[in-house]
């Protein structure tokens, strides 16, 4: 029995995505759901390009189950498809070969870097003497 399979975890602001990705027939669930049931849908081609870049080919023996909690929709929708490419390439990496990972690889990168680099933007804390963190509250001399 092969137990081939790889953990991988994307993130977005606070949301965090872990994706298992292992041996199987070509099914994506989203916290145990199918993908084609992702809310919201506008933003429901987001996760499917990062599958369609690299071609849907690439997924047709895989399993991907993802995990995903924290955040918001946009940003829990960005840990997944990060999650999902990220775990596609280490699976090749580990089971496949280093040259299709590597071709998957450039794909991602060259469509879309956030597909596999961490976008490192937090949240700024507001500060006193001011409505949020930079913007400070109007003057007035009387």
């Amino acid at each position: 029995k092969n137990m081939e399979a790889v953990q991988t975890y994307g993130r977005k602001k606070n949301a965090t995505a872990v994706a298992h990705v292992k041996h199987g027939k070509g099914m994506i669930r989203i916290n145990g759901q199918p993908l084609e049931l992702l809310e919201p849908e506008i933003l429901r081609f987001k996760v499917y390009e990062a599958i369609l870049v690299v071609g849907e080919d690439k997924f047709a023996g895989l399993d991907i189950r993802v995990r995903v909690r924290g955040g918001g929709q946009t940003s829990q929708v960005y840990a997944i498809r990060q999650a999902i490419s990220k775990g596609l390439v280490a699976f090749y990496q580990k089971y496949v070969d280093e040259a299709s990972k590597k071709e998957i690889k450039d794909t991602l990168v060259a469509f879309d870097r956030t597909l596999l680099v961490a976008d490192p933007r937090r949240c700024e804390p507001k500060k006193f003497g001011g409505p949020g963190a930079r913007a400070r509250f109007q003057k007035s001399y009387r």
